[in-house]
This record gives structure tokens, C-alpha cells and sequence, in this order.
């Protein structure tokens, strides 16, 4: 008897409640444990997130002020509202707020202020502050310190931290690391009076394009899309075999497009899928595990990547759009999600599972009539695909939702939903202000002392000059500084940090202003995936450990089983490195199509390989034989790809000649 038969108290599986949901969210995700006012100050929050919203709508439609007033408002509105919401400590009363956060919050205002009323003279000023300016700069600084610790995570408060103190204590560091040394006065103009530190690129990329994609995301969400992913997901997965689990990948590849955060995607889908899965016999870490992994590469889904692909253009520059890292994501992440998907079929069909019913099944002509609601996300992309600005994509992506909302009837959609919807956009732009205005000064620090290029050049001499240990030691580095990070801030900490190193060797004497374009976006790439795939790799894997607070399983076996089904995103950076093919930059079609077929099925056999099952159960030395075969196509020669594909066929022929010993299970829909 299967495991899919077995029977189990129902009340096991129940899926969570809202409120469950919001409690499992604030213990493993940071930017949701806000408080909750009640009255006059609920009131006044509201439409202070409303004039946030307001604000950026109104410069994204009639132009931007200049550059230092665009920032400091969008920073101010960001420090104050995280002060009001976020307490110092989670046990603190989420219903009110201490004394010292309103003082808090009224220093950030004072800041956000600042530029607006001085900007003539800041701007003469030539660098010379006055006392004045000096303090208001240094308190600048030290708010956004706590705002990035309390919105954002202690992880990234540590690394500016220690960034500053690197500033000041230069002279005193080992040689390859030693230079002049700042003056605090000169820390402090670096800071918050130049376009090099907290206003440099990460905020400005805040204040413009992440806001008005999140706007759209909270739009997305009123019109009832969020639930229509799952619905969708299930009509087309939920049959197959171990259909809850490709649910479980499919609807998290639609949630990412809307989602910014690996946890918040895992509450969401996960809520549903993970009982679903547990219920048709998946084991408790497994099931907690492919969502892990599915809503983690929710993050690397264009066409919003979780913000950070907005940061990638204004990153590497040279005429690059944003429609060029959407088009490079693409393959990647396709090859990401079918990796899951290969490896949850083999386990599925290793212990036997059976897809829905169709008693279990939702109406599929009632979800195929709602197609209509997929239309923002579809006119974001085309537009996009004609070279309409990405500010006026998200403009028009919300007006869109604004119409599908009111088409709609299963949802309400309104004047008040439209007001909600700002207000939520907003909310969800507060931890991205705090997590970017924090890393402009990592940027500030790295620019100004030239840190990033003397780490390179020492990764590189520690690895000899070999690009696959130059590599090994990139991917660690990655791993380790996007640990507890949210996407934004873990792109701009592992770009400024570890991607040089990678350009350095790759295109060596090359001055930045003529290194290849593929050099850098291979570069980019490479520490984005392992910045990222930090929430599913033990021991700080915050999306596994949310996974497994649905799941009931235990934290670290559910990031193993995670990392293991991610198994492609610790490939496929790689395959970027030394296969630029993949970004689909100065290639033919066949070209394309032959990378990604020897990707694939490369894909199949690791995937068969590390499960140990393919049409029967492999021993030891076949799921070895499979694993290296895999790599071998994946690998971008000739010679590898063509021997791996005779490999890979002659253990296909191997296995279906023998499929129906040791419990191989033909008869389930593929």
C-alpha cells in the first residue's frame, strides 16, 4: 500500500489561518513584525503611508526633484514610518509606541526635511559643512543604522557598521586592505551629502522604480491575483504525478513576480500546498522543502527578480535596460524551476504518489475564464519588450489593475481598495528604503577606499589565478553575506563585494568602461543566485525554517532537503560563467537551443541521480554514473556535452528495459 493511501487525522493538515499566517511570518520574516495602531495613531499612519505613496506617484508621473530631495524625502518617509511601526524589540506592545520612537521618528522627519530646505546652500557648499550640517548628517546616519536593524536585520546593521569603522581605521588595516583613512567629518559628507553614500544608487533605485513595482505588486493583490496563482497552479499541475508538489514550484513562480521576499512567498503558497502535500504522502521535510526552494527562486522569476533587477541596471550601466536583465534572467530561472520540478517527480514517483482527483480537483473552465487577470503582468512585459521607461511600466501596469480589479466579481475592488492598496505599497517600501539606504553605505565606504577591487585582487591571488577556485571562493563569500538579508540589500552587499572579484579575472587590465557586457552581467549573476539561495542553505535558512513552521518538520533536515532540491541554482551560475549562451547576449537561436537542451538534460539525469530513482530505483554506482553524466552536459564543451549525451542515453535505454523491476512505477501520469 502507497503512502498516498494511508490515512491521517484530518485536522493534521488543516491549512493556516490568516492570523497563523501573519504569526509565522513575524517570527521568520523581519519587514512583517510591525505594529498594529489602534485610533488616532492607526489614522494617522494610514495616511502617512498614504502621502508616501502620493509623493512617489506624483514624481513618477511629473518628474523627479533633483536627485538629494528625491532621496532624503523618500529616506524620510521611510525612517519615520519604521520607527512608528517596527518596535526596538519584538515582546515590545504591538498596540503602542514608546516616547523615544516618536523622538525618533521626528529626528528622521527633520532629516527627510533637511536637503528640501537647504538645498541651495548644500549644494554651494562645496563639501564645507557647518556644525549643523554635521550633526544632522551623523544623526542621518545613526537612524538609518537602527531602521536597517529593525526593518531589515541585524546581518546587514553589522556589515555598515563595520564598513564605517574600516573607513575611519584604514591606516591601521592589514596591507592589502590599508588605505589613508576618513576623518569622521569627511565619513559624514561622504554620507548624507553626496550622491555616493546613503543617497547613492541603492536609494535612488528605492525611491524610483522598486516603489512604483511595489505599488504594483499591492495593486496585483487587491484584484485577487495572489489566490488566482494557486487555483491556476493547481489546474494545471494538480493531476500530475506528486501534483501537490509542482503546485507547490508552479505557483511559486507566479508569486515571485509579484513577491519580494522568499518567506512572505512561502507563508503564502505554502499555507496551502504544504498540507496538500503532506496529505498525498510527502514526508513532512520534503514537503516544506520544495516550497522552500520553489518560493526562493521566486526571487530570481523576471520580470521584477525581487527588485534587485532594478538595482542590476543602474549597476552595471553601459546602456544596459531593464529589459536586458529580464531577458538574461529568463533561461536561469527556467532551468532553476524545472530542476525542482525533476527532482520532485522522481520522488514522487520513487515512493509511489498519485496526483489529484478530480473530486479535488477546482473547475478548470471557471479558472481559464479568469485568464483576464494575468493581463497587468502580461502588458508590464510587453511594454517593457517596446522600450516603454520601467517607471511608466509599473504606471500602466497599475492602471491595469485598477481595470481587471473592477472586472473582477469574485473580489471587491473600489475607492477604499485603491486607498488600501497605496497605503500597502507603501508599508512594503519601508524595509526596501531602510535595507538600500544601509547598503548605499557599504557602496560609499567600498567607492571611496577602494576595497572592492584590493578583496578581488586578493580572492583571485588566494585562488592562483584558477577561476573555478576564484569561483568557490565568490560562491562562499555570497553565501555567507546574503545570509538573513532581503533580496535588495543582499544583491548590492555580494555586487559591491564579490562580483569584482570575478570581473578582475575575466577580463584582466581591462579598464571598467570597456569590460564586455557579458563579463559583467556573468559576474552580477553569479553572486545574485548564491546571494539568494542563502535563505535555503543551512544554517541561516530563513525561508526553509518558515517551511518547516507550516510543515511541523524539523528546521535544518527541511534547508538540506531544500539545498538539495536547489541543486540547480548552485549549477547554473556556473553554467552563466562559462556559458554566457544563457544570458542570450550575442548568440544565434541554435546556439540557445542547444545549451539549454544539454542543460535539461543534464537537469534529468542529476536530478534522477541525487533521488536515486528514474523509471526504477538506481543503485550506488548508476546514480553516481548519472550525476556525472549530468555535469558533463551542463558543462559548455562539445566534447563533455556530446559524451554525456551517449551516456545519458545508454542508461535512458538501461532503465526502460528494466522499468518494471524493483517497484518502478509506470502506470502514473507524467
Amino acid at each position: 500500500m502507497s503512502k498516498a493511501n494511508a490515512t491521517t487525522p484530518q485536522d493534521e493538515f488543516k491549512e493556516l489561518t490568516e492570523e497563523q499566517q501573519q504569526q509565522l511570518l513575524e517570527k521568520y520574516d523581519i519587514e512583517a513584525n510591525q505594529r498594529r495602531f489602534d485610533g488616532f495613531m492607526k489614522w494617522l499612519v494610514y495616511g502617512g503611508l498614504l502621502a508616501f505613496s502620493l509623493f512617489q506617484l506624483y514624481t513618477a508621473i511629473f518628474g523627479q526633484f533633483p536627485a538629494q530631495i528625491q532621496r532624503t524625502v523618500h529616506l524620510g518617509f521611510g525612517l519615520t514610518f519604521i520607527f512608528l511601526l517596527y518596535p526596538a524589540k519584538r515582546v515590545w506592545s504591538k498596540k503602542k509606541a514608546p516616547i523615544y520612537d516618536y523622538i525618533l521618528a521626528g529626528l528622521a522627519i527633520l532629516v527627510g526635511l533637511y536637503w528640501v530646505t537647504n538645498y541651495t546652500r548644500l549644494v554651494q557648499s562645496l563639501g564645507q559643512l557647518e556644525t549643523i550640517d554635521f550633526y544632522i548628517g551623523l544623526i542621518a546616519i545613526l537612524l538609518v543604522l537602527e531602521a536597517a536593524r529593525r526593518a531589515v536585520g541585524l546581518p546587514i546593521t553589522i556589515i555598515a557598521g563595520a564598513f564605517l569603522l574600516y573607513a575611519y581605521f584604514g591606516p591601521y588595516m592589514p596591507d592589502f586592505m590599508a588605505h589613508r583613512g576618513q576623518s569622521i567629518n569627511n565619513i559624514v559628507n561622504l554620507m548624507f551629502y553626496t550622491t555616493d553614500g546613503i543617497l547613492g544608487t541603492p536609494l535612488a533605485v528605492s525611491s524610483t522604480y522598486i516603489f512604483a513595482f511595489l505599488l504594483f505588486g499591492a495593486f496585483l493583490v487587491k484584484t485577487g491575483v495572489g489566490e488566482y496563482f494557486n487555483d491556476l497552479a493547481i489546474s494545471v499541475a494538480g493531476k500530475l504525478i506528486g501534483g501537490p508538489a509542482k503546485v507547490a514550484i508552479f505557483s511559486s513562480a507566479l508569486q515571485g513576480t509579484i513577491s519580494g521576499s522568499s518567506v512572505a512567498n512561502v507563508v503564502t503558497s505554502g499555507a496551502y500546498t504544504i498540507p496538500l502535500m503532506k496529505r498525498l504522502g510527502y514526508k513532512k521535510d520534503f514537503a516544506g522543502a520544495v516550497e522552500a526552494s520553489s518560493s526562493t527562486g521566486g526571487q530570481l522569476m523576471p520580470p521584477i527578480m525581487g527588485a534587485a533587477a532594478f538595482l542590476m541596471v543602474e549597476f552595471i550601466g553601459r546602456g544596459v535596460t531593464y529589459w536586458d536583465i529580464a531577458k538574461a534572467a529568463a533561461i536561469p530561472a527556467v532551468l532553476y524551476f524545472a530542476g525542482i520540478w525533476i527532482m520532485t517527480h522522481f520522488e514522487a514517483k520513487r515512493l509511489g504518489l498519485r496526483g489529484l482527483t478530480d473530486e479535488e480537483m477546482p473547475n478548470r473552465k471557471e479558472i481559464f475564464k479568469k485568464l483576464y487577470l494575468l493581463i497587468p503582468i502580461v502588458l508590464i512585459i510587453v511594454i517593457m519588450m517596446f522600450g516603454v521607461p520601467v517607471i511608466h511600466s509599473a504606471l500602466y501596469g497599475i492602471v491595469a489593475c485598477i481595470i481587471v480589479g473592477m472586472i473582477n466579481k469574485d473580489v471587491k475592488f473600489g475607492l477604499r481598495e485603491i486607498i488600501d492598496a497605496m497605503v500597502e505599497g507603501a508599508r512594503s517600501a519601508l524595509s526596501v528604503a531602510a535595507a538600500t539606504a544601509c547598503a548605499g553605505i557599504i557602496v560609499g565606504v567600498v567607492v571611496k577606499t577602494g576595497l572592492g577591487l584590493s578583496l578581488a585582487n586578493s580572492l583571485v591571488k588566494l585562488a592562483g589565478g584558477s577561476i573555478f577556485l576564484t569561483l568557490i571562493f565568490v560562491m562562499i563569500a555570497s553565501l555567507i553575506l546574503g545570509m538573513g538579508a532581503p533580496t535588495t540589500a543582499n544583491y548590492v552587499i555580494t555586487s559591491t563585494i564579490a562580483a569584482p572579484a570575478i570581473i578582475t579575472l575575466l577580463a584582466p587590465d581591462v579598464p571598467a568602461s570597456a569590460v564586455p557586457i557579458v563579463v559583467l552581467l556573468s559576474a552580477h549573476f553569479f553572486v545574485f543566485y548564491f546571494g539568494i539561495i542563502a535563505d535555503i542553505t543551512p544554517p541561516v535558512a530563513l525561508a526553509a525554517f518558515a517551511a518547516s513552521g507550516i510543515s511541523g518538520g524539523d528546521p535544518i533536515k527541511t534547508g538540506i532537503h531544500s539545498a538539495k532540491l536547489a541543486i540547480a541554482a548552485f549549477i547554473i551560475p556556473y553554467m552563466i560563467v562559462f556559458s554566457p549562451a544563457m544570458l542570450m547576449i550575442d548568440v544565434t537561436i541554435l546556439e540557445i537551443a542547444w545549451v539549454v537542451f544539454t542543460a535539461m538534460m543534464g537537469m534529468i539525469a542529476i536530478g534522477a541521480g541525487v533521488i536515486g530513482f528514474w523509471y526504477r530505483k538506481l543503485v550506488w554506482f548508476e546514480r553516481l554514473i548519472l550525476v556525472i553524466a549530468g555535469i558533463a552536459m551542463i558543462y559548455p564543451e562539445s566534447i563533455s556535452d556530446i559524451s554525456g549525451l551517449i551516456v545519458f542515453g545508454i542508461m535512458f535505454v538501461i532503465q526502460f528495459m528494466t522499468k518494471n523491476k524493483n517497484g518502478g512505477v509506470t502506470a502514473a501520469k507524467a
